[in-house]
């Protein structure tokens, strides 16, 4: 059996494969997530016994966000796969991530909240080697972080 993680907040989208809770291959596409999940996802479900995919839920970009999530929680609803989730600061430190502008997401402990910063390098996203289940939560809906722009 293998594990999945899927991060398609930002360009790269990048999905690690795990075996035995550790990774042995990394996928990275710099083309849209809408375009390229059913390609990957029909090779790796192809290649691989899936058991459980987690995902990035947020914050990012908002479309990102909503294509990754009906697209896997449909495919883990139609191939009996368990979807779990966490935020995208598990995935770069817990640095800040660019919202808008100078606007930042940031994480104070369990909060997400935004705020404004000048000149804040911005913290690569990189794929645990281990993957800890116990990490992941099984709320999986996803964190848009600011309401949309009017």
């Amino acid at each position: 059996m293998h594990d999945l993680v899927v991060i398609a907040l930002t360009s790269p989208l990048i999905i690690g494969v795990y075996k035995d809770k550790e990774l042995i291959e990394t996928i990275k596409s710099e083309e849209r997530s809408s375009e390229i999940l059913p390609v990957l996802f029909k090779e790796l479900l192809g290649k691989y016994n899936i058991e459980h995919i987690v995902y990035a839920n947020g914050p990012g970009s908002f479309m990102a966000i909503k294509v990754s999530f009906i697209f896997l929680r449909t495919l883990c609803i139609v191939k009996n796969i368990s979807l779990l989730a966490t935020d995208a600061f598990y995935f770069n430190n817990n640095a800040p991530i660019k919202a808008v502008g100078k606007l930042y997401f940031v994480k104070n402990r369990d909060t997400i909240e935004t705020e404004t910063l000048s000149d804040t390098p911005l913290m690569a996203i990189n794929l645990p080697t281990q993957l800890i289940l116990e990490d992941f939560s099984n709320e999986t809906a996803p964190f848009y972080g600011i309401g949309a722009v009017g």
